[in-house]
């Protein structure tokens, strides 16, 4: 691995892990319940990037495949508590 992309790839997940104790602090003290969701959508975000990232690192193609996972149980999970918040239940 060349140097270059070593030090691209530390710099990234530096930003993304900053970026993670930002979206912490906005879940842990977000005045309504949409800035939480919209507060864990950044999250699993965040934690699907981190594993693309690695995935380059390390030249897996399984960090590709828990990527895919995280992302789609994180549009599942964001619907359905839009879903809950907007009808207060999920399944009718």
């Amino acid at each position: 691995m060349s140097p270059f992309l070593f030090g691209a790839i530390v710099f990234a997940l530096a930003c993304y892990v900053l970026a993670m104790a930002l979206g912490l602090l906005r879940l842990y003290r977000g005045p309504s319940a949409q800035d939480r969701v919209l507060a864990m959508d950044l999250i699993y975000t965040i934690g699907m990037l981190v594993l693309m990232v690695l995935a380059i690192r390390y030249r897996s193609a399984m960090y590709f495949e828990a990527a895919l996972l995280i992302a789609v149980f994180g549009f599942v999970s964001s619907a359905a508590m839009a879903k809950f918040l907007l009808r207060g239940e999920v399944i009718e």
